[in-house]
Parts: structure tokens; sequence; C-alpha cells
């Protein structure tokens, strides 16, 4: 499609805004080179609606590393901001946070748990085939964040201690840029809690939640220690030397 350039007025002016910020919940963390691209627009008219969103507060920039080798400059992204996220249809949120606390009211705080456990034992069950065969715990996140992804919550990886001298420092950062349930999990944290024991499962491993959304977090960050599953490294073998009567120094 080739790029054009974008009214600068009127109802087109809003429709076009809202397609790029639909957009950056959909395909985020993006470029804005990358959203020219997939809209059809000019870089010029992508960088002033984002310019425009941004003073708005509903996109934010965020800097992200290269996922293949993590050197050079970090590129800038595009995501979503908390303000962003709530006028992205998460109206409902506001019902099913009343309905829960009504639930906690009558049948107490257990009621929630439960909930919240079949909730995140449903998505485990929809991921576990995907990541079944897969080796390696950086592999299992990678395919544990395409499988977020494609629910929305715009998940990516990022090797940590890559270069270490010591293999148990590595690690993985599973982030989420969007939360559709940001605001339940405000109220009721048993949901990040059960997401990430849902994750341990999956993964195989004991993770480490670092930052929520709903906890004000600019990501939800989840720590995955690779380097616990390496392999030791078996010790040098050593020779006994045995030295005879006749080899013995006087």
């Amino acid at each position: 499609m080739p790029a054009r350039n974008v009214p600068a007025t009127g109802e087109a002016e809003e429709r076009t805004r809202d397609r790029v910020l639909f957009s950056v919940l959909e395909d985020g963390p993006v470029s804005a080179a990358e959203l020219g691209e997939r809209l059809g627009f000019t870089p010029a008219a992508v960088r002033r609606h984002l310019d425009a969103l941004s003073k708005e507060g509903l996109v934010e920039v965020k800097l992200v590393a290269n996922q293949r080798t993590g050197a050079g400059r970090p590129s800038r992204r595009y995501v979503l901001s908390h303000r962003g996220q709530t006028r992205m249809g998460n109206d409902y949120l506001d019902i099913a946070t009343e309905a829960l606390a009504e639930l906690g009211r009558a049948a107490g705080p257990a009621a929630i748990e439960a909930f919240a456990a079949r909730r995140f034992g449903e998505m485990e069950r929809r991921y576990a085939p995907a990541l079944a065969g897969v080796e390696g715990l950086e592999q299992r996140a990678e395919v544990l964040s395409e499988a977020l992804s494609a629910d929305g919550f715009v998940a990516s990886t990022r090797k940590v201690g890559a270069n270490s001298p010591t293999a148990t420092m590595r690690s993985v950062q599973l982030c989420q840029g969007h939360c559709p349930i940001q605001e339940l999990a405000r109220e009721f944290p048993v949901f990040c809690e059960m997401e990430t024991q849902a994750f341990s499962r999956l993964l195989g491993v004991d993770v480490r939640r670092l930052s929520t959304l709903a906890s004000g977090g600019h990501v939800c960050t989840t720590h995955i220690p690779v380097g616990r599953n390496q392999p030791p490294q078996r010790a040098e073998k050593r020779t006994r030397i045995k030295i005879t009567k006749q080899e013995r120094p006087r």
C-alpha cells in the first residue's frame, strides 16, 4: 500500500488517530516506521499522530534492545500508557471488579483466589501444547511470549547476563506491555500471583515477578533464571602419578 498523507482536520483526523492508537495496542512495542508501513501513512503523518497521542498521555516511548544480539543502541518503540489501555476497551472491568468484590463479601477471599486460579488454569491449558517438546528455557520463554502477544499482552523477552562469566547468573526477562485486566489486578493482586504460578508451571522453573502494571510498573516483568538449568560442568579428571623408588630424587 503506498504511503499517503492523512487529512489534518475534522472527523477523519480523529478516526486516523484512533487507528494509530489501536495499532500501537495491537502491534506494540512498535516503531514509527513500522506503524507507517502497516497503516500506509507517510512517516510525517505517523509521527504527527504519535506526538499528539503522547501529549494526551495515551502512548509512551519504550527503549527496546535488539532481541537477537542485545547489542547496539536501543530502538524507540511505542506502547500504550495506562491511560491509553483504559481508553481501549477496559470499561467492562468496572463491572467485573464490582462482581468480584461482591463474591468476596459473600464467599470470602478464597472464592476470589479460586476464580483467579481457574482463569489462569485455562490459559495454562491453552498455552501448554505450544510449549510441548520445546527444549531450553530461553526457547520456551520465547514461545510463551508469542502466545501472550497473540492474546493481547504485547509480550517480549530480553536476555540478561548473557556475557556473565558465571552461568548461574544468566536469565531471561519476560515483559508484558499491556494487561487486559490491569484494573482488576490492581484491586485483586491474586490475579498477578496466579499468572506468575502459571508461568512457572509452563516453563518448569521457579520464576519471580519484578514488576506489574497493576502495581504501577511500566510493564509486567517476570524474571526467569535460565542459568540454573545449565548442566554442571564435569570436573577435570586428575591422573595420579606413581613414582617408583628408582625415580625418586635423592
